[in-house]
């Protein structure tokens, strides 16, 4: 029996649909006429829940999402998407409305 083989054959490592493959670094992309700051957040730099613009649901801490920001604006105006979410906004709607009392993120 072989030993198992525990280091990378090579070749190139796949890149995402967003065009990176790394957390952390930031990239400007265009949406709806504006410039928008973009940034991957790993499962373990998040530690706090989040509500996505697109889909009005929770990012739980630990899940791996996107946190994006018009360019011109401050970084207090970030809004942290899902990944699935920030690749189809342009078929999602910001448009749900939230009970009185749900909480606010």
């Amino acid at each position: 029996m072989s030993p198992r083989r525990n280091r990378p054959r090579g070749g190139e490592k796949p890149v995402d649909r967003l065009g990176t493959d790394r957390y952390g670094l930031e990239r400007t992309e265009t949406w709806q006429g504006e410039e928008w700051v973009v940034r991957l957040v790993g499962g373990g730099g998040s530690g706090k829940h989040y509500r996505c613009p697109g889909c009005d649901q929770e990012i739980p801490p630990g899940v791996p999402h996107v946190v994006a920001w018009q360019q011109h604006m401050g970084v207090d105006d970030r809004r942290h998407w899902h990944k699935a979410c920030w690749n189809a906004r342009d078929r999602r709607s910001a448009k749900l409305q939230r009970s009185r009392n749900a909480p606010r993120y």
